[in-house]
């Protein structure tokens, strides 16, 4: 947390390469974006989440937010899987596994990809980190708590943390 996001590019749902510093600009000014790494499109906990978020995007929208999953399927998978739960937000194909490491998503249980959700503000910078394998619908409830939570309050907790 208090860095600056790392910058990448990965096929959308589309199959259309996205620069993630693009897409923070999107709309013509810098947005605070949520990235939700999560482990595989279509199995039972991820299905959750991302319907938790979906769930919730006015939410999100409302606190001028980008939502973003990123997985390891490729983008026809992400394409059923944004179709079959109407997703109303970007999923983004990371196959190699690069960004994740990028991010410093851990493995959960040594096999699987690690369920991990980054709040991102305007500036670019981590402001919440929150991984928990088992509570899908929580990352939600984390993220929106970070993006209501006034800028200053942000960097007081992570300077608390960082002690």
């Amino acid at each position: 947390m208090g860095d600056s996001a790392p910058d990448f590019v990965l096929p959308d749902q589309h199959g259309r390469m996205v620069q993630f510093s693009d897409l923070r600009r999107a709309g013509g000014r810098e947005a605070p974006v949520v990235l939700f790494f999560y482990p595989r499109n279509f199995t039972p906990g991820c299905t959750r989440e991302a319907c938790a978020f979906r769930d919730e995007y006015e939410q999100f929208t409302e606190a001028g937010a980008l939502v973003v999953g990123i997985s390891g399927d490729d983008a026809e998978s992400h394409a059923r899987f944004a179709a079959m739960l109407r997703l109303p937000f970007t999923l983004l194909s990371d196959s190699g596994g690069e960004v994740r490491r990028l991010f410093g998503v851990p493995a959960s249980l040594v096999l699987f990809p690690g369920r991990v959700t980054y709040v991102i503000d305007a500036r670019g910078v981590v402001v919440m980190v929150f991984n928990s394998q088992f509570r899908p619908g929580e990352h939600v409830r984390r993220a929106l708590d970070a993006l209501r939570r006034p800028p200053e309050t942000a960097a007081k907790v992570h300077q608390s943390r960082q002690r």
